[in-house]
């Protein structure tokens, strides 16, 4: 089968489109990335892909809040193609800026498709800055999430200001028992950081990270897995070159950010 065809959002203060196009391309997809507009004015059709990704940055400014500004354009807009888009078997993942664009949008958690309804939030860090730094995740095994299959744990940096996933207590649970948490922050030994700052970077209730649609083909994460596409990314590369070296293993070339796209790629070609 060829390589599947994907989307990367450019345009309004999205930033990490370079990055994201190019960890998909080592994923094995063929990327073009695409300025809002084009799909806004139906010069570009979302139905000729099946990965669209909405990544990282500031879009608008964030004013009016983080990925307001973007999702009601979206959704005023291009819903239906967006539904069109989902219906037909499309995996859409939003990182960081763009996950706060599907929550606000209502891509997720989308409980109860086709409608788009606004369910949970992403708020303020409880620190009151924006955080730069590398966290601790671990994965839900049982989440149905295209994009973390197989994976148990991985080490991402979060850049945020506005990262605090929130929803009502009754959202929450529901979440939970779904499987539809992917993604919670933890403590460098893997145990849940408990809201603990700084493992929890941002204060988000019950360390969620990331979180999925029922079927898994929806996502969106606030780390950055496309910042982790070479060993080298990694803070603590050096001492792990050393490690591997004792231990006579070869050393990697991808960062683990890269499993997440290749997950995306694999599922349209097994």
């Amino acid at each position: 089968m060829r390589a599947p065809k994907a989307l990367v959002l450019t345009g309004f203060g999205l930033n990490c489109d370079g990055e994201t196009a190019y960890a998909l391309e080592v994923a094995g997809a063929t990327v073009e990335r695409i300025h809002l507009n084009s799909l806004l004015k139906g010069e570009r059709n979302l139905l000729d892909f099946q990965i669209f990704v909405v990544g990282g940055g500031f879009s608008w400014g964030d004013d009016h809040g983080a990925g307001v500004v973007m999702a009601m354009r979206m959704k005023h807009r291009i819903s239906d193609k967006l539904l069109d888009f989902v219906n037909s078997g499309g995996l859409v993942l939003g990182i960081c800026n763009g996950f706060q664009v599907l929550v606000n949008l209502g891509l997720l958690p989308f409980f109860e498709p086709p409608d788009l309804k606004r369910e949970v939030a992403l708020i303020g860090n409880d620190c009151g800055s924006f955080r730069d730094q590398w966290v601790k995740l671990t994965i839900n095994p049982s989440s149905p999430c295209i994009f973390t299959r197989g994976m148990e744990a991985i080490d991402l940096p979060v850049r945020h200001g506005e990262g605090k996933f929130y929803a009502e207590p009754t959202v929450i649970q529901r979440l939970i028992a779904k499987n539809q948490v992917v993604l919670r922050y933890a403590t460098p030994d893997g145990q849940p950081a408990n809201g603990a700052f700084p493992h929890n970077p941002n204060g988000s209730v019950a360390d969620i990270a990331g979180i999925c649609d029922p079927t898994g083909r929806i996502a969106g994460l606030m780390p950055h897995p496309e910042a982790f596409n070479h060993f080298t990314n990694h803070p603590d590369w050096t001492y792990l070159k050393e490690k591997y070296r004792r231990e006579g293993k070869p050393l990697p070339e991808e960062g683990l950010g890269i499993q997440v796209f290749r997950n995306a790629v694999n599922f349209f070609i097994h």
